[in-house]
């Protein structure tokens, strides 16, 4: 059965300074309520295209797109995110791979290869390590905060190009104490708040709750700062 993905052919904000295709990949082993992909969540569903499909456009295309983001869902679970890679950059393009963190040994099997590791490398920081136990979908994943600790320590140590992005959310679902405790994750690396919309989310009640004003989004940031970290807020 052939995979089955959702592509954005063209994208000017999702690989920094590139024109961009890019693949999301179904399927993810957390389940955060605010999850604004929530038909990738459970698997291939409306909507999709073939991966031959998303292929044959990167072939028609490489010559005017400047890289390809590997997207979710969580794209680390696609067991053939090896054999992707190695045909993007086959094409001449980079490759910038979008995680949540929760697959460390995949990251490290993909470092360990040029043909297969990414140009850039993009990891999401939801609360504090201690806290992903209420995020967590996988059984198999029995300690999702040291997971996320591996895969940020494997991407600093890659040097690979990268960033970190953390949501801002209402009623201060996210705390001056998570930043905290995310810090020590990010070195010096750029770290971009932004703030939560409402909209589609996976959990219908977070769809009521109403984006975090900017002063709580730049609280957070001025707490990283305060940290000797790098924090963004795209405007």
């Amino acid at each position: 059965m052939d995979t089955k993905l959702a592509l954005r052919k063209t994208s000017l904000v999702d690989y920094p300074g590139k024109v961009a295709a890019v693949f999301f990949f179904p399927g993810c082993n957390l389940r955060c309520p605010w999850c604004h992909n929530r038909e990738l969540l459970a698997g291939p569903g409306e909507g999709l295209v073939s991966l031959e499909e998303a292929l044959e456009h990167l072939k028609k295309r490489c010559s005017v797109l400047g890289g390809v983001v590997i997207s979710g869902g969580e794209p680390t679970l696609y067991r053939g995110i090896f054999a992707l890679i190695r045909f993007i950059k086959g094409l001449g393009l980079p490759v910038k791979l979008d995680t949540n963190g929760m697959a460390s040994a995949v990251l490290a099997e993909l470092f360990k290869d040029n043909e297969t590791r990414p140009n850039y490398i993009a990891l999401d920081l939801k609360l504090a390590p201690k806290r992903y136990g209420i995020l967590t979908a996988d059984p198999g994943l029995k300690d999702p905060g040291g997971e996320l600790e591996k895969s940020a320590a494997l991407i600093l140590s890659s040097g690979i190009s990268r960033e970190f992005r953390t949501l801002v959310f209402p009623r201060n679902f996210i705390t001056e104490e998570d930043i905290r405790n995310l810090a020590p994750l990010t070195d010096r690396s750029p770290w971009y708040f932004r703030p939560f919309r409402p909209g589609n989310c996976l959990d219908p009640a977070w769809d009521s709750f109403k984006a975090p004003d900017l002063r709580e989004v730049q609280a957070l940031a001025d707490t990283a700062r305060s940290l000797g970290k790098n924090p963004m807020i795209p405007r």
